[in-house]
């Protein structure tokens, strides 16, 4: 498909208020479930979250050794690409970037020079399929054709790869690095999927069966690393080959930052109650440790400010969502809110009913705290680009609200570039720059508010997953128009056909953003991850179900074992 830019839409953006207009009927609100976690955080900040002296040098003693083990296995190809996969599906990668991207780069140019064939076994399809998608995560342009040499006469993959079991997982999760017109891996995921979920009944008593049946659920490349870190520990302990030294250092390293989260939270969970979100907002989804989670999985974990601030405006923005789309504000309120955002002046507080006052003080008093800590940076030129971000976002929600007041349908030409800014990830991408550092320069900013191919591929995945797993229960409920009805407007298909339309679309969204990860990149590395990982919490969040609105049952168990209980050491 093709992408195109998404206009701004602003509805009102003078200084004045807009002209009074016939009052109209208030539709009924929607009722969600209050949340599930209560004031279980706010426990924390009681806590004694310090931590000892002693757990600290052992934690800085194992991180060394661990970091030696890498300097080591330089020169060892598979030792060394085992160890770096080993180190970044267990979630510890952020302390050794250096050593990793120094190892694979001497990798990548050791396989060039040798005519592309590996250091160790040329034939070995597990140690060609972990290079490939190691090199690939890492923008190195690896090609594809590495796989051309498993495959017989006829074009097809040999038959006698249907045992590796090994090697086909590692090359189904090499599939998902793939960019357009790689043909070849598209047939390498049917092909392993097919074969590995053939295997399963004979691997009953194979330590890999429980390996293989989470990644037919959910591959490494659409995964979230603290989430999938957890998984990993209980697979990789199980494993009799694995590396004692790492499995110490990545329980102690993911109990201490599970703690440093717990206590941001607590602090963030007493700045949301003092909102009084159940109390003043009864129709807003009161979803601040979900959003929290949500927002760990977006950054790294030593971004802290970034983690801080980002939480705080995605709550905002999710009470805004609410307003446009579930509460029982008119259309004439709705006006008036979108006039007060695009105006952005303390003045406008005057003209909007009470509970749109309390939201409209936070969003401002949340941006000036911002504001504030970056200029002390010497960096506040990215709230500028932060504010334009949410502007766009909330003349989206009114204008999508405007159509369903009106009762209309919009063919999807209409409807698609309004609905991929709604959905937020465009918006959210641009806030996200705020709190990475140096990293984050004003050209950076300027890149990624002009929409890119990643932020684009990032929001087509976002609104259409959203859409296709919500269709039912949000039109139910009085919910404005989805993709899918507007796509059956205008090419007169059934419900069936668009789903597998959208489908499509996300794939190649997928391989889009891909694409954009190699080099030469227009950004760092880090930034890039940002909109791609915006991608992969909307695909574990909503791929079997909306678990934001609900809550209560998988989503509770997610965050549970990453920010309640603690890896048993």
């Amino acid at each position: 498909m093709e992408f195109s830019a998404i206009p701004t839409i602003l509805l009102t953006s003078s200084s004045k208020a807009p002209p009074p207009v016939q009052v109209t009927q208030r539709r009924p609100e929607s009722v969600f479930h209050p949340s599930v976690w209560g004031d279980h955080f706010l426990a924390y900040a009681s806590v004694d979250m310090e931590v000892d002296i002693n757990t600290k040098q052992k934690h800085q003693q194992l991180k060394e050794d661990v970091r030696k083990q890498l300097v080591e296995a330089k020169g060892k190809s598979s030792q060394q690409l085992d160890l770096i996969d080993a180190i970044q599906r267990l979630g510890v990668a952020y302390h050794f970037e250096t050593e990793i991207e120094q190892g694979l780069h001497q990798i990548n140019e050791t396989y060039h020079q040798s005519g592309h064939k590996n250091v160790n076994n040329d034939e070995d399809l597990y140690i060609t399929a972990l290079s490939f998608r190691l090199l690939r995560q890492h923008g190195y342009r690896f090609s594809c054709d590495v796989f051309n040499k498993f495959k017989d006469n006829e074009g097809k993959f040999k038959e006698s790869l249907i045992g590796d079991v090994r090697g086909l997982l590692s090359l189904y999760q090499a599939s998902f690095l793939s960019v357009r017109q790689e043909d070849i891996l598209d047939e390498a995921m049917k092909f392993t999927t097919t074969h590995l979920n053939s295997a399963l009944p004979n691997l009953s008593n194979n330590p890999i069966a429980a390996q293989v049946v989470h990644a037919l659920y959910q591959p490494i490349h659409k995964g979230l690393t603290r989430l999938e870190s957890r998984l990993f520990i209980s697979f990789y302990q199980k494993d009799d080959s694995h590396n004692k030294v790492l499995l110490d250092f990545v329980k102690l390293d993911f109990n201490l930052l599970q703690k440093l989260h717990q206590k941001e939270l607590s602090e963030i969970t007493r700045w949301w109650k003092a909102l009084d979100v159940a109390g003043k907002l009864p129709f807003a989804r009161d979803r601040l440790v979900e959003m929290y989670f949500w927002i760990l999985g977006v950054y790294e974990p030593h971004y802290i400010i970034a983690i801080r601030n980002l939480t705080k405006v995605l709550c905002l923005i999710s009470i805004i969502d609410d307003i446009y789309d579930a509460s029982n504000a008119t259309i004439e309120e709705l006006v008036l809110f979108n006039d007060a955002i695009q105006r952005w002046e303390v003045s406008a507080l005057d003209q909007l009913p009470d509970y749109m006052k309390l939201v409209y003080q936070t969003v401002l008093d949340t941006f000036n705290i911002i504001e504030d800590e970056m200029a002390k940076q010497g960096r506040s030129y990215g709230v500028e680009y932060a504010k334009s971000a949410l502007k766009d976002l909330v003349g989206a929600y009114y204008k999508e609200a405007k159509w369903y007041h009106e009762g209309y349908v919009p063919s999807m030409d209409e409807h698609w570039p309004v609905a991929l800014l709604s959905c937020g990830h465009q918006s959210i991408s641009t806030i996200s720059f705020i709190g990475m550092g140096e990293l984050a320069t004003k050209e950076a900013f300027d890149w990624v508010s002009s929409n890119p191919l990643i932020v684009q591929g990032s929001s087509v995945i976002c609104r259409l997953i959203d859409d296709v797993v919500g269709h039912k229960f949000e039109q139910e409920r009085g919910h404005i128009v989805s993709s899918i009805e507007c796509y059956m407007k205008q090419y007169g298909a059934t419900e069936e056909e668009a789903i597998i339309e959208f489908q499509k679309r996300v794939t190649n969204a997928w391989k889009d953003m891909n694409s954009e990860f190699l080099h030469p990149t227009p950004v760092p590395m880090p930034l890039l991850r940002l909109p791609l990982n915006l991608a992969r919490v909307i695909y574990v969040l909503y791929k079997d179900g909306d678990n934001y609105t609900h809550s209560g049952t998988k989503l509770k168990g997610i965050v549970t074992s990453v920010l309640v209980d603690p890896v048993p050491t």
